[in-house]
Parts: structure tokens; C-alpha cells; sequence
């Protein structure tokens, strides 16, 4: 469509915008701040460790799953997808702030069962609640893969003599070495990224030791401590960028136990996972509110969440629309839409940081609405920008011919064709937007303007003040929202998958 190249000089822009951080984080770390002291070298130790512990937790848990999901034939598999993926529209923190409160002498599951329970924080903590909010990445990308596997090949290797164990691990695991490395790294990016769990579990990882330099007045250092930070994303996204799946056609489906054991399986390989990421935080949550109803929680608080959310929903999908059609236009516009997809990559509490000190070189936007909502935009951008794009790709573009043709300038033609046609897909990537933007904790906290209290940042409040159990409602609001999200993330998984016909199964 010719008229699209006219957005490059805007996409570039918008593209230029996302690197803002990284820029203001290197002239804001030029003053005395510490690079490889003690604390800095043990606090990146404590980050190292979570990441690695995080990733073991997601592969154990979310690999079985995954096999589970995709090769036994149960009832209700649809409903089954859904409760296991839902930990990852969780914020994990929701998680952290129930076991943190629940577990240890003095908490829940001793004031209400009598029963004394070894507490859930530090290191080890923060690893369980990370791994049971970001299995779901290990288990989706592992699934999709054994779902293009043919079972003729572990058929073969069954007619040779190999037990069933042995054939999934040396025929069908080697084929999903890729796709469960992809999903840890995304799982290791989370636990980078995470400033509730840590801060709650009380570990010094990079974004609680940001925050606390944030608070006294460190900027410098925090600044140094967010480039350091960004230098590990970056690393992983670069070795997740040359990780590829599979390839392979699928064939017949495979189908591993007899029908008897599937419920029992199904139900013993899934509760313990189910009961701690979803059923325990619902629980004291649903507990807190029945004992203490909703305390001095005040609606202004859900207004706050989603008037900044929804301002920040709409501007993103205005940005998103030219990204989107120079991405479709050309190699250029592509390119410009992979620097958008940096935002993404750079953790709340680093553009905050970043954010911040714009802010105090421009007053006027110091503690404002307007600087928030600029967070919100630049993080989750590349939402709005993926579902504008795959929807305008999907226009015929012999319509657009078709106008031209018949008189209708550029601009007309995207008008009346294009963009009514796109309109699905950015109605799509603003509510993604807004979800996330309604959960985002750190750059809500250090760029709210004076007295803006949201759920998310009333939760951190109350934790704080050590009044958990006011946390109940906007605790049970935010997972009313994740599961609006989850719905709309599993919207794009075709039925196909959910649904895989009888004649396609091969018995093992």
C-alpha cells in the first residue's frame, strides 16, 4: 500500500522513544556511583540465583505439563489449559503477598488450621513464587511443539524395544530442547524484571536495591544499578533471539495412557501446582475480606488504576498504528517495530528510574499523570504494535488497490478501509494494555503524582504498614482483572489445539 512508507518518519520517532531510557540512565550514572562494590557484587549474586533457581522451578513444573496437556486425552482439556496458564496472567506479587502472610509462625495457616508451617521468603521463597507464576512460559512453548510432533515417531522407537520413558526422552525431548529453553529465558526475563516478589520476600535483588537508592535520594546509583540490570536483560534476550523451535509438520497425535488413569494424572500432577499460584492467594484473600470487609479501601483507588490505564491504553494504540503499517511496509519499518519491542524488554523499576530524572530536568512533568501514563506507553507499547500488525496483515490488500482506483486518496483509503478493518486488533491491544498497565507496581510508585494511590500500589502500601488484611479487595479486584487478560491471551490459541479429533490420536 503505497501511503504506508509515509509513516516511517513517525514509526521512527516512536521507535527512538523506546530507547529513551537507556539514554538518560548513561548520563544520569556519569557521577560517583559504585560499580563493583560488596553490596552491588552480592546483590548481583542474589539476582543471578533467582534467575537460575527460577528457571529450574519453571522447566520442572511446566515440562510435565506440558506433556501432560498436550498427549493425554481428557475431558474438559480446554478448561484444564486455561487453570494451569492462569498463574501467568497473575501478577506475582499477588502470590507473594499470600504466602509471605500465610506461611511461618503467626500466619494464616497457623491462625486458622493450628498448624505450624516452615516460612515462605528470602531466596528459596522468591524461587517458589517465581517459578509457580512463570511455569506457564515453559509450558506453552514446549507445548506447541509436542503438538507438531508425530507419533509415529515414538510408534517406531516403541516397535524397537524402547520402553515408553526411554522413547519420549530420547526421541521427543531432544525435539523440544529449543522450545523449553525459549520459555525459560522468558521465565529468567520475568524473575529479572520482578520488583513485588523479591521486595516482599524480602531479598536484595537489582530492582528492590533500586528502589530503596530511589527512595534515598541515590539516583545516581540507582541509575548505575538499572544499566547493570539492563546489561543481563539484554544478554538474554539476545540468546533467546537465536534459540529456534521446531520445525517439524504435525502428524498423528499421540496419546500416551490408558483412559482409566487420565483423571487421577491429571488431578495429582495439577493440585499442588493449582492449590499454591491460585487457589491459597483466592483463599486468604477471600479470608481477609470476610474478617476485616474493606477496611479503609477507597474506590478512588480502582478509578486511579483505570483512568491512568485507560489514557494509557488509547495513546498506545495511536503509536502502535503507524509502527504497524511501517512494519508491514517494508524491512525499514520492521526494524523500527523490533526497537519498540526494547521497551517491552526494560523492567518497571528501570523506567522509573529513568523517568524520574526526566521528570526533575522537566518540572512541569514531575509527579504527573502525563509522566505516568509516558511509562505505561513505552513498556507496553509492543502490545498494542503486535496486535495492530497482525490484524492489518490480515487485510486484503486488493482493497485498498480498490479505492485508489476508484479516486480515494491515501489517507482516505486508510480511513475507510484500513482502519476499520484493524479496528479488532486495536481494540485487542489496548485492553492488554490496560491490564498491564492496571498491574504495574514499581513505576507507578516512584512516578505516581503525590497521593495517586492505585491497586497496585495500595497493596504495597498496606504491606508496608504491616495491614495485610487490607489488601483483600484490591488483592481480589487484580485477579479479577488477570483473568480478563488470560482470556484475551488464550483467544489466539486455534481450537485446534484445544480440540484434537478421536481419529488423530495413536494409542502408545
Amino acid at each position: 500500500m503505497t501511503h504506508w512508507p509515509k509513516s516511517y518518519p513517525l514509526a521512527l520517532l516512536i521507535a527512538l522513544m523506546a530507547l529513551l531510557p537507556v539514554g538518560v540512565l548513561f548520563s544520569l550514572a556519569q557521577d560517583n556511583a559504585q560499580l563493583f562494590d560488596t553490596h552491588n557484587l552480592r546483590v548481583l549474586g542474589n539476582t543471578l540465583l533467582l534467575v537460575v533457581l527460577t528457571i529450574i522451578g519453571s522447566v520442572l513444573i511446566g515440562v510435565p505439563l506440558a506433556f501432560l496437556t498436550a498427549y493425554v486425552h481428557m475431558p474438559f482439556k480446554r478448561f484444564w489449559l486455561i487453570i494451569l496458564a492462569a498463574p501467568l496472567a497473575l501478577p506475582s506479587y499477588i502470590g507473594a503477598f499470600a504466602m509471605y502472610f500465610s506461611f511461618g509462625q503467626g500466619g494464616e495457616i497457623e491462625n486458622v488450621l493450628g498448624i505450624t508451617t516452615p516460612p515462605i521468603n528470602g531466596l528459596w521463597g522468591s524461587a517458589l513464587v517465581m517459578s509457580l507464576y512463570t511455569y506457564p512460559f515453559v509450558m506453552m512453548t514446549t507445548r506447541s511443539t509436542l503438538l507438531s510432533l508425530d507419533a509415529s515417531l515414538v510408534n517406531a522407537a516403541r516397535t524397537l524395544g524402547l520402553s515408553l520413558a526411554a522413547s519420549l526422552w530420547r526421541v521427543v525431548l531432544p525435539r523440544v530442547v529449543n522450545s523449553v529453553a525459549a520459555g525459560a529465558l522468558l521465565a529468567a526475563l520475568y524473575a529479572l524484571s520482578d520488583f513485588g516478589t523479591p521486595a516482599i520476600m524480602g531479598l536484595d535483588t537489582f530492582t528492590r536495591v533500586i528502589f530503596v537508592e530511589y527512595n534515598a535520594f541515590g539516583l545516581s546509583q540507582a541509575a548505575m544499578l538499572s544499566l547493570q540490570l539492563m546489561v543481563i536483560v539484554c544478554l538474554i534476550l539476545f540468546i533467546e533471539s537465536r534459540i529456534s523451535g521446531a520445525t517439524e509438520r504435525p502428524g498423528k497425535h499421540l496419546s500416551l495412557f490408558p483412559a482409566r488413569w487420565q483423571r487421577n494424572l491429571m488431578l495429582l500432577a495439577t493440585l499442588p501446582v493449582v492449590f499454591m499460584a491460585i487457589v491459597l492467594p483466592l483463599a486468604i484473600f477471600t479470608l481477609w475480606l470476610v474478617r476485616e470487609g474493606a477496611g479503609e479501601f477507597d474506590l478512588s483507588y480502582a478509578w486511579n488504576s483505570a483512568h491512568a490505564s485507560f489514557i494509557a491504553a488509547i495513546v498506545a494504540v495511536l503509536l502502535a498504528i503507524p509502527v504497524a503499517n511501517a512494519a508491514i511496509a517494508g524491512k525499514a519499518g520492521r526494524f523500527m517495530e523490533r526497537i519498540t519491542y526494547f521497551g517491552f524488554g526494560v523492567p518497571g523499576i528501570v523506567m522509573g528510574t529513568a523517568l524520574v530524572y526526566v521528570g526533575l530536568q522537566l518540572p512541569a512533568l514531575y509527579q504527573t499523570l502525563s509522566l505516568l501514563v509516558m511509562a505505561y506507553v513505552l513498556r507496553f507499547l509492543p502490545l498494542a504494535v503486535g496486535s495492530v500488525r497482525s490484524t492489518a496483515e490480515n487485510i486484503d490488500s486488493g482493497l485498498v488497490k480498490a479505492a485508489r482506483v476508484l479516486g480515494a486518496s491515501p489517507r482516505e483509503a486508510f480511513m475507510r478501509i484500513t482502519l476499520p478493518l484493524t479496528l479488532r486488533g486495536m481494540i485487542a491491544g489496548a485492553a492488554l494494555v490496560f491490564l498491564e498497565a492496571m498491574r504495574e507496581l514499581p513505576a507507578t510508585l516512584m512516578l505516581g503524582p503525590t497521593g495517586f494511590e492505585t491497586l497496585a500500589t495500595y497493596m504495597w502500601r498496606v504491606y508496608e504498614a504491616g495491614y495485610f488484611g487490607r489488601a483483600a479487595v484490591p488483592g481480589l479486584l487484580l485477579v479479577l482483572l488477570s483473568g480478563v487478560g488470560l482470556i484475551l491471551m488464550l483467544s489466539g490459541e486455534r481450537k485446534a489445539q484445544f480440540t484434537v479429533n478421536e481419529d488423530d490420536r495413536t494409542p502408545c
